[in-house]
């Protein structure tokens, strides 16, 4: 039987004693010196307690251990991957799996711990060693109203972008399944926002800001799900902007827009669309307050007046506001739900449920309590309805933990 993998990991550093070599007393014994042996970029282990005589180690996953099965005592994982350690043989999920952290300065090893591993498996993320694919599931239904939002690869379903832990970028069409669209450096980015045309294409892109320098990128769709080569729109200065979000028209121009909170005024300003694929001079639209929302959501048309609307959350109540759109700026807001505080990100689906009305996914956080589930990396649907605001919410899956951003 699978044991959960948050469950799993809750008892990896007791069940191994984990720590460091200085906590265990680094030449306190000569003999103790023996992890250091263990060469960087290898999984190394031992049969001894202390990390002593002769020592395996491995720079690839090991299906089964032979000689060394049911052997390890001490551990040292100095890869850049998770080391996953199998009670079974060829990775099975009938016993326990422990996850081992990547350590490659050899600071870390393995006190005496299990000795019923019988094969290793070097991933990526820590999610995957519960036997997770690197992504969550997501499924979507044909949407019933067109254009499609949020399809990134014009089959009418909406789309979701995954970012895990290792900085890769997941590309989720909607059948469950999923495509690597970043194979790195994504980590890199501090803000990711995508629904919208910004290239003038006709296909959905992606706004990325560059954590290190503030810098704004373009990552043009190319309608199949990945993206094209980046183009710098913005020079630099971003990171003083707050929940950076592609938003739509709201310029009446034809072209998406984006919108951003000044992190110092709380200002909210509008960066519109231009014909060249940049952002033309920004423009007030929000004179203060921004600062206490802690989400904003560019949703698409709730209201059904042909105008893209903004949700935002506010942060000391948790209610959800509905700013409609309208014509170079937001009318006056409707507050349409209480208690979001248990949210930890928002997906704008448009007709994922096929009905005609804007839908809403979430990924919950450890506030999160209810009679289908509890805690964090929940994803929670709410369907659209004819009245401004969503029909109760469905959890539909428990896969959207251990990951690094979605939108």
């Amino acid at each position: 039987m699978r044991i959960p993998l948050r469950r799993r990991l809750a008892t990896v550093a007791t069940a191994l004693g984990l720590t460091t070599l200085t906590a265990l007393g680094a030449g306190a014994a000569p003999a103790q010196a023996a992890p250091a042996d263990c060469p960087v970029g290898y999984f190394c282990g031992w049969k001894t307690n202390d990390a002593t005589g002769t020592m395996y180690k491995t720079n690839a996953s090991v299906a089964t251990l032979g000689g060394w099965d049911n052997q390890f005592r001490t551990v040292s994982n100095r890869t850049s991957k998770f080391a996953c350690l199998h009670d079974d043989a060829n990775f099975g999920y009938q016993g326990d799996v422990w996850s081992i952290a990547p350590n490659p300065s050899g600071t870390e090893w393995g006190g005496a711990g299990s000795t019923s591993v019988s094969s290793v498996r070097l991933v990526a993320t820590e999610r995957e060693c519960g036997g997770w694919e690197p992504y969550p599931s997501w499924y979507a239904n044909p949407q019933a109203t067109a254009p499609a939002f949020g399809d990134l690869n014009g089959d009418k379903t909406s789309d979701v972008l995954s970012r895990d832990k290792a900085g890769r970028l997941w590309f989720l069409p909607g059948d469950g399944s999923g495509k690597l669209v970043g194979s790195g450096g994504w980590n890199a980015m501090n803000a990711l926002t995508r629904h919208g045309d910004f290239s003038g294409d006709g296909k959905e892109d992606v706004i990325a800001r560059e954590a290190s320098t503030g810098k704004l990128y373009l990552y043009p769709g190319t309608g199949t799900g990945a993206l094209g080569a980046r183009k710098l729109i913005g020079t630099g200065g971003w990171n003083a902007m707050n929940h950076l979000t592609a938003f739509g028209d709201l310029t009446g121009d034809g072209r998406s827009d984006l919108f951003a909170v000044e992190k110092s005024t709380g200002k909210l300003w509008l960066y519109p669309g231009t014909s060249s694929g940049t952002l033309g001079a920004r423009k007030l639209i929000g004179t203060g307050g921004w600062n206490s929302m802690n989400a904003l959501v560019g949703f698409g048309d709730m209201t059904k007046d042909g105008k893209a609307d903004l949700l935002a959350r506010e942060a000391s109540t948790g209610k959800l506001w509905l700013y409609p759109g309208k014509t170079g700026g937001l009318a006056t807001r409707v507050l349409i739900g209480s208690g979001w505080n248990t949210m930890a990100g928002f997906l704008a689906v448009g007709d994922r449920s096929g009905d005609g009305y804007a839908d809403m996914a979430t990924i919950t956080n450890s506030r999160y309590t209810s009679n289908w589930g509890n805690g964090p990396g929940l994803l929670v649907a709410y369907d659209g309805r004819s009245t401004n605001g969503f029909q109760p919410g469905v959890m539909e899956d428990e896969s959207w933990f251990g990951l690094n951003g979605q939108f």
